[in-house]
């Protein structure tokens, strides 16, 4: 908290309006207009101007000469590239995690697992959306491998849209359930090549999926 209050103002707006995008408040080619940004984030044009330029770095933003921002549209095919390049860093991650989960940390895999069992029992896919989310996120912190972590939240970015729908997709989260199980699993029991094999596989899944979609 203290980091964000001293972060530098084109620093904030590049979180703020990086969180407004993946929250799918900008579509995917929505114009992001400067005057209107300016207003809603508080900040100088210079600094919006700033934070679109970091995010057309992390590919979440196209910026073209005399047309202005727009929210980078990811076509299937590049998702799928994405996909690929995913898999391999969140099986390494899904490995060390491996090695470093605490009896504490288990104790919370097991509980998002529960907690998605439950969702996909009621039929709440978004809240199901949000754990896998959670997910994820919970075994990267496990990982504590910053490299990879950085590399992976900017690729997730970039497809936050297609997760969503994927999420959506009628018997989708039945199959990833058992998937995300299986991970889990071999995090507790401190297996790296079980927990990288599940992770693996369950990525796989996901662009079988992505070449399913419309």
């Amino acid at each position: 908290m203290a980091a964000e209050q001293h972060a530098s103002p084109s620093a904030q707006a590049r979180e703020a309006l990086r969180a407004a995008i993946l929250r799918g408040e900008y579509l995917p080619g929505e114009r992001l207009v400067e005057a209107q940004l300016c207003q809603r984030l508080g900040v100088s044009r210079f600094n919006v101007r700033s934070a679109l330029q970091e995010l057309a770095a992390d590919g979440l933003v196209e910026v073209r000469r005399n047309r202005g921002a727009h929210v980078r549209k990811v076509s299937i095919e590049e998702a799928i590239e994405i996909s690929e390049v995913r898999m391999v860093l969140e099986g390494l991650v899904a490995a060390r995690a491996a090695t470093r989960v605490t009896d504490e940390q288990a104790s919370e895999l097991d509980e998002v697992a529960l907690l998605m069992r439950r969702a996909v029992a009621a039929g709440e896919f978004h809240r199901y959306s949000d754990l896998n989310q959670r997910l994820h996120a919970l075994i990267r912190a496990i990982a504590a491998h910053r490299t990879a972590d950085g590399i992976i939240e900017t690729l997730r970015g970039q497809l936050v849209r297609h997760q969503f729908m994927l999420s959506l997709h009628p018997g989708r989260p039945a199959v990833s359930l058992p998937q995300h199980e299986r991970i889990i699993e071999a995090i507790r029991q401190r297996d790296p090549k079980a927990a990288e094999a599940a992770m693996r596989e369950h990525i796989a899944s996901v662009i079988e999926h992505l070449r399913g979609l419309p």
